[in-house]
């Protein structure tokens, strides 16, 4: 018995080979910020210094070597870099440094995880 072949739906575009973007991609800028953003929190002990942070609502860097059981300049560095990123606030009060979460950059973030259009109407 001969097979016949499957029916196929016609394209919309005979062209195309895909549907069209439903939205335009994240722009070079805002792809590179939000890739440094990432690159901060992708390293271990930088997730856990920022969850001590969010935790507390604020922490001393004096406070922060304990948990993480790593040296105070080393500490100092993986904080400068979510600074960097702007993920954490920064504010010397004296000879101690203080730290707290930029909420907004997080929000905004995670906004953008979960819908990367949403990003371009912030930036």
């Amino acid at each position: 018995m001969p097979r016949t072949a499957p029916a196929l739906l016609p394209l919309a575009d005979e062209g195309a080979c895909c549907a069209p973007l439903a939205a335009p991609p994240l722009d070079a800028d805002a792809a590179a910020a939000v890739a440094t953003q990432l690159k901060a929190l992708a390293d271990p002990a930088r997730l856990q210094l920022l969850s001590i942070v969010l935790a507390s609502g604020a922490a001393c860097i004096c406070d922060l070597t304990e948990p993480v059981g790593l040296s105070q300049p080393t500490v100092s560095h993986h904080m400068k870099v979510l600074v960097d990123a702007g993920l954490l606030h920064r504010e010397k009060r004296g000879r101690w440094v203080h730290f707290s979460v930029n909420g907004e950059a997080l929000r905004d973030l995670s906004e953008t995880l979960a819908d990367p259009r949403g990003v371009r109407a912030r930036a």
